[in-house]
């Protein structure tokens, strides 16, 4: 089968295509032919060696993909290599290029706002990089909520596309102060949940923006890690919570995450249900191509979902 492969950590460039043996399903796992796959952010750290592979997973990069079902391992009661539990059906009416869209997007969006957060109706919440593939499925799972949402985004076409999905309001963080605009639409309160992928550089406009009992849960750190300045003091003069998520280590979690997912959130994928929601994609970049996604990604380019589309014959 085809694969993407580097052999030293780098930039784009160093990301090429190559054969390698097909694998074979254990015990409990399912064989997919992948039709598509989708870029993460994870992808860009693990090329460029700053986030190393999980213990026991292959150096094949990629996080989730969508196919046919090719074959099985021993003990698992359905068709569905991946653990049968981290499956999800495709729903009525969509393609390959849609539903690979939503796996790692939708499932962090619902773990962090349901499973950390759990985020009640009438909350605010506010969510930074609001047009990403994140971003944009938790703005509207906050809408099915019943919750309201505030973004952070860095142009006017993102912060357009966050409106459009059901943001209340959005905020250019490379031309104004967010905190002082995030205190202004909450009258001063600040918000009940901030869902945060920047991490150190952020820390002070976040405690600003959090109110009394408010949680700040923080699952990346594309703004690095180090906070200089007395985060504890102010943190626990709110009595606010700092909660951190990293969903890939959860895997004795995931099984339950991918069902409660599936029950509660995957029928709204239809086209009939309303209200309705949907994966938003950026653009599509057939496999060969892998290298000019990476760069679209890296240069924070995209709206929504990268999708790689395999060769017919891989």
């Amino acid at each position: 089968m085809l694969a993407v492969y580097f052999d030293q950590p780098g930039g784009p460039e160093n990301l090429y295509v190559k054969e390698v043996p097909k694998p074979h399903p254990g015990r409990g796992e399912v064989l997919i032919k992948v039709s598509t796959s989708a870029l993460n952010r994870i992808d860009l750290f693990q090329r460029s060696g700053k986030y190393p592979f999980p213990k026991g997973a292959n150096d094949i990069l990629g996080l989730e993909a969508a196919g046919l079902v090719a074959g099985f391992g021993s003990g698992c009661k359905e068709y569905v290599t991946v653990p049968e539990g981290h499956l999800m059906p495709i729903p009525n009416g969509m393609t390959f290029v849609q539903a690979v869209a939503i796996p790692e997007a939708w499932l962090t969006a619902f773990q962090l706002l349901h499973f950390v957060g759990k985020v009640q109706s009438g909350q605010t919440v506010l969510i930074h990089a609001g047009a990403s593939g994140v971003g944009t499925a938790t703005i509207q799972l906050t809408r099915l909520a019943k919750a309201i949402s505030i973004v952070t985004a860095g142009t006017q076409e993102k912060l357009q596309l966050a409106a459009k999905l059901g943001a209340a309001a959005g905020f250019n963080y490379k031309e104004e102060d967010f905190r002082e605009r995030v205190l202004e639409f909450t009258n001063g309160s600040g918000v009940d949940v901030i869902l945060d992928c920047i991490g150190g550089s952020y820390w002070e406009k976040n405690l600003n923006c959090l109110s009394t009992d408010g949680q700040w849960i923080v699952y990346g750190l594309l703004g690095g890690g180090e906070v200089h300045g007395d985060l504890l003091a102010r943190l626990r003069s709110k009595r606010g919570s700092l909660l951190t998520s990293l969903l890939r280590s959860r895997e004795k979690e995931a099984k339950k995450l991918v069902k409660a997912f599936t029950e509660k959130v995957l029928p709204y994928f239809s086209q009939d249900r309303s209200p309705h929601v949907q994966p938003i994609i950026d653009s599509v970049y057939p496999l060969h191509r892998i290298v000019e996604a990476h760069r679209t990604m890296e240069e924070n380019k995209n709206l929504g979902k990268i999708i790689i589309e395999m060769p017919p014959s891989s």
